[in-house]
């Protein structure tokens, strides 16, 4: 239903517990990029929803230029990410929007840069950075707690990113996954 209270659908879901001040669309650069481009209003998990939409920019980015490329992506749209997220914050009056997912895709790059382009090593830094970014071990869950607005909502990513991202480099130590 739309805000008017016709059939029309709304242009996306309405965050739980209420009402944005202003709705939003996709033509807002803010929205899109806060959403990455849709995916975080996709219903249920949109951080899952969020993350796996980063997989194959990841991808990409990686096979272009490598670690270091991606880890360089990551960290630019961090800062872009953090303009966006706080602009979505203020239009919308809601703090840490469930839509907004573009923290998942700064966190998933930061985690993918510590493992080969292998679609293996892909699918486990997925895993692990869903379980730390939705586990919030300390000082995740400090970050998600304590630091407002657009880089409130991007720290705690890049922090469970770190826990990843770690927990990937040390199996690779370890020898235990990648063989060859």
């Amino acid at each position: 239903m739309s805000a008017i209270g016709d059939s029309t659908p709304a242009p996306h879901p309405p965050p739980p517990g209420g009402r944005r001040k202003r709705e939003l669309t996709l033509s807002d650069p803010a929205w899109l990029i806060a959403t990455w481009f849709g995916a975080g209003l996709l219903p249920w998990a949109p951080g899952t929803w969020g993350s796996l939409a980063a997989l194959p920019f990841a991808w990409a980015i990686a096979w272009a230029g490598g670690a270091p490329a991606l880890a360089v992506a990551a960290s630019v749209l961090f800062f872009v990410g953090w303009w966006a997220a706080e602009g979505v914050e203020r239009a919308s009056g809601i703090a840490d929007d469930g839509a907004i997912v573009i923290d998942e895709v700064v966190g998933q790059w930061l985690t993918l840069a510590a493992v080969p382009l292998d679609p293996r090593a892909y699918l486990l830094g997925f895993l692990l950075f869903r379980l730390f970014d939705i586990v919030k071990p300390w000082p995740v869950r400090w970050a998600d707690r304590r630091i407002a607005g657009g880089l409130g909502v991007m720290a705690d990513d890049v922090l469970a990113a770190l826990y990843a991202a770690s927990a990937l480099l040390l199996l690779r130590l370890l020898g235990r996954l990648f063989l060859g």
